[in-house]
């Protein structure tokens, strides 16, 4: 009696599992509520990031612009694109993609997912300095940030330039959460050297497994998503850009009373000892040579092939918290002619805020935008979706 009150639980297990796995994905698309992409646009959940299901359906949909980047994107303020466009009812939606750690590898690997759906699109690029560091986005950012799908799915992508996926596949295999997962770097290292038996070996057990992480993704497509802490506020609507930037500086100035380096107060408060222990810690960085570049360099050849339509925002640091830390001018002058070079080389278009350094409130902390620097990215995003 025993043995059996022990079989039946793993049976029931097996069974459920069975079922799980079987059903047929029509299925689960059917019952996906009507408003889950509306809802998704401002959740920055990861899974959403990770997935390919709910990126999909935004990139079909006209009404949505998908903005790239990462920790800045949950920095909430009246001034947020997403409150801003929505307060004053444009025509088009923000969708919002990205979160702490997502830097130009992470991206690289989601346009090339999504290929076959770029052409003509409208998207804007935050590009932070901070991704550029000398040795570019480490192990620790890299492995909680990067789809196990989309790499997967990458040696089967037909929709990117060989060798910019060859180029993409190497640098993928640097990191251990590639190294570790045996199937996927054997079937890239197969790919990579031409072993074509090899490939078509492990390609059988890589196409179940994406099957498998298809099928999750729709089943975290069926969850509803967390409440964000979104700042939702009309004090922004029917106003010119004048007036915001004016609202802008107020609403900074109110928040940074208590702070050196107009940082946010609560952030301020929160990391005082950490800011005080940095003084003159910085004087031999430099975001001039980077590993990133070269990630970046894919991102925009991704682009460039597909024919999708970017607006790459390029954002300054906060000047005078830089200055304190020794950080030398050079170090972070070299990094903005480098990255509005590679963009024009590339042929897109960037909206440059370098010069913003020292502008109050403009930044939020150290390294995010914010309230000021919401306000120049709501306009120049605006112009560049009503031009093009």
């Amino acid at each position: 009696m025993k043995k059996r009150y022990l079989f039946g639980p793993i049976i029931l297990a097996l069974v459920l599992f069975a079922g799980v796995v079987f059903v047929p994905v029509s299925w689960l698309v059917n019952i996906i509520p009507a408003d889950r992409l509306e809802e998704s646009a401002i959740s920055l959940e990861p899974n959403m990031f990770q997935g390919t299901y709910l990126q999909s359906e935004m990139l079909k949909n006209s009404k949505y612009v998908p903005i790239y980047g990462s920790s800045e994107m949950s920095r909430w303020d009246p001034f947020h694109p997403s409150n801003y466009f929505e307060t004053n009812e444009a025509a088009f939606t923000p969708y919002l993609i990205g979160k702490g750690g997502m830097t130009s590898i992470i991206h690289d690997l989601n346009f090339a997912t999504h290929a076959d759906q770029l052409e003509n699109k409208q998207m804007v690029i935050i590009v932070s300095p901070q991704w550029f560091v000398k040795h570019g986005t480490d192990e620790q950012h890299f492995a909680p940030n990067y789809s196990s799908l989309q790499a997967y799915q990458l040696p089967f992508n037909k929709d990117v330039d060989e060798q910019v996926k060859r180029k993409l596949m190497e640098r993928l295999m640097t990191y251990n959460a590639i190294k570790n997962d045996p199937i996927l770097y054997k079937l890239y290292d197969a790919y990579l050297n031409d072993k074509k038996a090899m490939f078509n070996t492990l390609s059988v057990p890589a196409k179940a497994y994406i099957s498998m992480l298809e099928k999750k993704d729709l089943y975290f497509t069926l969850l509803k998503d967390k409440p964000t802490n979104r700042h939702q506020s009309d004090q922004v609507k029917d106003k010119t850009w004048e007036e915001l930037r004016a609202l802008a500086d107020a609403y900074g100035e109110k928040r940074t009373q208590h702070s050196e380096f107009y940082i946010d107060d609560k952030v301020y408060n929160h990391k005082k000892h950490y800011i005080k222990s940095m003084e003159g810690k910085n004087k031999d960085h430099s975001y001039a040579e980077s590993l990133e570049y070269d990630d970046f360099q894919l991102m925009l050849d991704i682009l460039k092939e597909a024919g999708a339509k970017p607006l790459f925002v390029i954002i300054p640091v906060n000047g005078a918290y830089y200055d304190y830390t020794g950080f030398p001018q050079k170090g972070r002058q070299d990094y903005y002619n480098r990255i509005k070079q590679q963009i024009s080389e590339s042929g897109f278009t960037y909206a440059d805020y370098s010069d913003h350094e020292y502008d109050p409130y403009f930044m939020r902390d150290t390294i995010h935008i914010g309230w000021k620097g919401w306000v120049y990215l709501d306009e120049d995003m605006q112009k560049f979706l009503e031009e093009n």
